[in-house]
């Protein structure tokens, strides 16, 4: 999503533009320092979203102490709100990963706030190489996931070298906790191979490449639904001909973004026979990311009578 898409869909819930965030970041900066290691040794860390969050964690073990700031699955993260708490956690971090992509720009603002000349950022759209514009879903793909451990692990050894060999071993736990991830992966696609699918927006669309689906949803109608404008009603016309025509075996769903119309196409899936299965953009309280990911493929295997 862009970053012009995404203060539209902030727009739903308030978003974080506006005199209200110059404020809560002056306040914020105002009494931080510049640099230096957690009270308690260890290092502070912010994370955009919570499964990045959850791989520094994991990767750092007690070595770290992180804050994750989107973390409500059942909050449109668009509508994201910044708070004092999350500018002081950004003004103490002395690593942050960011998605980057438009989907987290609030943490540029944050830290452009509070500079520190030892923080260490992780971008993940710069990671990955991808142009803006791109679609921001990028952990949906798990090689992204994999690839983001890799820096985490570097920045962190970075920040604590005496800590290589216990952070190399956690990296190693982390990478190998994908393996039935992967296994599952393979299994649906040979079981349910070229599927045609549709989905409300894109939110799976790199984890359904990978399983090989053929996404027929047409692109004006998810681009509109991701951006919170209203699509053209020749777009909702074809995609709702897909669920009455029964044209794809299953429609994907952004559980966490609604609207009246991706509401009304839910109904009229149900109506003509066409499995829904809902899909969400942070992970779930108390999951891995590998548990979410298998729950959610699990969701799909089983609409499509494929069962666990």
């Amino acid at each position: 999503m862009s970053r012009a898409a995404q203060a539209g869909r902030a727009g739903r819930g308030g978003g974080w533009l506006g005199a209200g965030l110059t404020l809560l970041l002056l306040t914020a900066s105002a009494g931080c320092s510049s640099a230096g290691p957690s009270s308690d040794g260890k290092v502070d860390a912010v994370a955009g979203e919570n499964f990045y969050g959850d791989l520094m964690s994991r990767i750092g073990g007690d070595l770290v102490s992180v804050t994750s700031i989107l973390t409500d699955p059942n909050v449109d993260p668009h509508a994201y709100e910044s708070s004092t708490k999350n500018a002081e956690a950004v003004a103490d971090a002395s690593l942050v990963i960011e998605n980057g992509l438009g989907y987290d720009a609030f943490l540029d603002h944050l830290m452009a706030a509070s500079p520190r000349s030892d923080r260490k950022v992780i971008d993940v759209q710069t990671l990955l190489g991808l142009a803006d514009g791109s679609n921001p879903h990028v952990w949906y793909d798990p090689a992204t996931m994999t690839k983001v451990a890799r820096a985490a692990a570097d920045a962190i050894e970075q920040l604590r070298p005496a800590s290589k060999s216990t952070i190399e071993a956690n990296l190693e736990s982390y990478l190998g906790s994908f393996a039935p991830l992967t296994a599952r992966i393979a299994d649906i696609k040979a079981h349910f191979p070229a599927t045609p699918v549709a989905y409300t927006e894109p939110v799976p669309a790199y984890l359904l490449a990978g399983l090989g689906f053929d996404v027929l949803t047409p692109a004006g109608f998810a681009r509109s639904i991701e951006n919170g404008t209203d699509p053209a009603p020749s777009d909702v016309a074809a995609q709702s001909d897909l669920l009455t025509g029964r044209k794809v075996k299953l429609l994907l769903y952004n559980s966490q973004a609604t609207s009246p119309v991706t509401e009304s196409l839910k109904s009229l899936a149900t109506q003509s026979g066409v499995p829904v299965v809902g899909v969400s953009e942070t992970m779930p309280a108390a999951e891995s990311f590998v548990a979410w990911q298998l729950a959610q493929l699990d969701a799909m295997a089983a609409a499509l009578g494929g069962g666990r």
